[in-house]
């Protein structure tokens, strides 16, 4: 009987007429139940061809309706509130054409209506509880007689709807080998309470040395409240206590939009370096986008592309995404047509220094708004490629510019670096320049476009950051390479990041250095040791550390604000607006110019240092340019320029 069962529902050869036949024989009962409450059984003014001839109309205008909305074609064993919202349709159809029907009745014959009205609103509600129920406990059947308890005692950490989604997904998994024993809360009037049968228990209790459940091999974290603070807590308990964690993420971050067993993942060592969600001024962002055309330079990088997700998410007219990457740009643009089907975007593959391409894509395209996320980023390899980190950096970024201004674009966003405070390399250099310039031009009475510059630190999972170069370290068995046991770095995850790139832009009028909340700055080691902890490693036994020594350029520490800089509070929690100098334009032009002019006629030594005479603050660390500083002198500004 049972194998007969899930045959018949697990193979799907019940047809949904047969399903269609039984609510007719549901809604027939529910009419006589209804009869027998109403008037206990006693008939005394109603024939039985009355009876039958009022069940029948009430049972075909039912049957009709439901047909015709389609009840019966829902997959039984997965009902769920969805089928009930069918169901309450039809239902609810289904009574008011009995109104009206009766109410033709009783206009048109004076022997009475088709059937007592109250009767009607206990047949409605017994058709409801009948078919619905019908449907719950054939789903109920099915799962018990499909579910094999499984070998893995797992917690769900939650008792909110993500936890009870979790515990859905588990449940309906049949290879799942979890079983879920309890759920967590961190709420007292929830303990001691039972979700689907399960207790409810606090973590404190969970952990406890006399505690029950003893056996515990996983626990899911399926809580969106969770501040990170007490998300570490559990993580340091769970390894401590030799569970393996893992994570359901939010409703907005499953792939595809469909709970499953698959979105369950392995926790990362990003959930534990996130910060409570931002809260974001949706209107000030929407008006200030709304039908606008937008320029998103370095469009296919970490940065680019996560502006690009994030625009997205507003009524754009247009949204250009430029960048000489076609690897890079073919993959975006592959997620962006599987994901927004009807996004308003172009592709343009180009390079930001080609001065006479950008001008026809201003020409052709007229962008209202600039950001500009094009830039060489990673320091080792700049300090090898100075003439790269100038040519690109501040040459495209100077480019751009150039053309916002002439063009008119309403405003330019230029996305920075807190290596470009106090620099000790190359790169941070470069885009330190690239901020003096743009806030020359910021200062420009007769400007009309509005330049603003955002400054943060690392973002995790980044293109080449330290956290993808750890994981391969891992998987390969080691060892992992961290340059010094006291480097430190800020960290902020690429959404968030983007998220208050996008709230500055449209807090700014013009000129301001924003920078970023980043919070605690994380020591690079004790990072490196609690990613080997969350793959279920041992440092010293199955995997080692070494340290290979600052590479060049590289700082200990790094600043979000220089000396000579300041910081006021903004409307919003996580962003600071600096206070920078004042630059003179023609000054600043000319520096830079001559800059650019140097890529072609001179080595990489002598860039540096005309560098270091624009930026005095600038005190590279590499021993290649720390020893070769020559002060550019007038008649080198002339050979250079003329």
């Amino acid at each position: 009987m049972k194998d007969l069962f899930l045959k018949v529902l697990g193979d799907k050869i019940i047809s949904p007429w047969w399903i269609f036949l039984i609510d007719i024989v549901l809604i027939a009962n529910a009419f006589v139940l209804a009869y027998i409450a109403r008037l206990n059984i006693i008939l005394p003014d109603y024939t039985m061809w009355q009876f039958v001839k009022a069940g029948a109309t009430v049972t075909l205008i039912y049957g009709s309706l439901f047909l015709f909305i389609g009840v019966h074609r829902g997959v039984i064993r997965h009902t769920g509130f969805s089928e009930l919202r069918i169901v309450l349709y039809a239902c609810f159809f289904s009574l008011i054409s009995l109104f009206i029907v009766d109410y033709l009745f009783r206009h048109f014959y004076l022997s009475g209506g088709l059937v007592p009205r109250l009767v009607m609103i206990f047949h409605f509600v017994l058709v409801i509880f009948f078919c619905f129920g019908f449907r719950i406990v054939v789903r109920e059947t099915y799962a018990y007689l499909t579910r094999r308890p499984g070998s893995v005692p797992t917690v769900i950490y939650g008792t909110g709807d993500l936890a009870l989604i979790t515990f859905e997904a588990i449940r309906n998994d049949q290879e799942s080998q979890n079983n879920v024993i309890a759920f967590v809360t961190n709420e007292p009037s929830r303990y001691e309470v039972k979700l689907n049968s399960i207790p409810v228990v606090g973590w404190s209790k969970l952990i406890a040395p006399d505690s029950k459940f003893k056996d515990i091999s996983e626990v899911v974290l399926a809580i969106n409240d969770l501040d990170v603070k007490c998300k570490q807590k559990v993580v340091d308990e769970c390894l401590r206590q030799g569970w393996k964690l893992k994570i359901m993420p939010s409703v907005g971050n499953w792939v595809n939009g469909v709970s499953n067993m698959r979105q369950i993942r392995d926790i990362r060592i990003e959930d534990l370096l996130g910060r409570d969600e931002i809260h974001l001024n949706q209107k000030e962002i929407m008006q200030g986008l709304q039908n606008r055309v937008v320029l998103v330079t370095g469009a296919a990088g970490s940065i680019g592309s996560e502006i690009v997700r994030q625009l997205l998410r507003f009524p754009l007219r247009k949204i250009l995404l430029l960048d000489q990457s076609e690897s890079a740009l073919y993959d975006l643009q592959q997620e962006l047509i599987m994901k927004y089907t009807d996004a308003p975007f172009d592709l343009i593959l180009a390079d930001v220094t080609n001065v006479l391409r950008m001008r026809k894509i201003f020409e052709e395209h007229g962008p209202d708004i600039v950001f500009n996320a094009a830039a060489y980023k990673h320091v080792p390899m700049m300090e090898d490629a100075p003439y790269e980190a100038v040519r690109v950096n501040i040459g495209g970024t100077k480019c751009i510019a150039d053309l916002a201004v002439e063009f008119e674009v309403d405003k330019f966003v230029m996305v920075s670096t807190d290596k470009a405070v106090n620099p000790t390399n190359v790169m941070g250099a470069s885009k330190k320049i690239s901020e003096m310039y743009i806030q020359s031009l910021a200062q420009m009475e007769s400007v009309k476009t509005s330049f603003i510059t955002t400054r943060f630190g690392n973002v995790l999972g980044s293109n080449g950051s330290v956290l993808p170069l750890f994981k391969r370290q891992i998987e390969q068995g080691g060892p992992v390479t961290v340059t010094h046991p006291e480097i430190t770095r800020y960290f902020m995850t690429i959404p968030e990041a983007c998220q208050l790139v996008l709230q500055a832009a449209f807090m700014g009028k013009g000129g301001e250095v924003f920078i970023f909340d980043m919070g605690e700055p994380v020591k690079i080691i004790n990072l490196a040791k609690k990613m080997i902890q969350l793959s279920g490693l041992v440092e010293g036994e199955d995997i080692d550390i070494i340290f290979t020594g600052l590479r060049p350029g590289e700082k200990l520490y790094e600043e979000l604000l220089s000396n000579e800089e300041a910081v006021s509070a903004t409307i919003h929690e996580k962003i600071m607006v600096g206070k920078v100098k004042q630059i003179s334009y023609d000054e600043m032009a000319m520096r830079t110019n001559l800059l650019l002019e140097l890529l072609i006629k001179e080595k990489d030594e002598i860039i540096v240092s005309m560098m270091r005479e624009m930026l005095p603050e600038f005190k590279p660390q590499n021993e290649r340019y720390r020893s070769f500083y020559t002060v550019l002198d007038n008649s080198l500004h002339h050979r250079v320029l003329g």
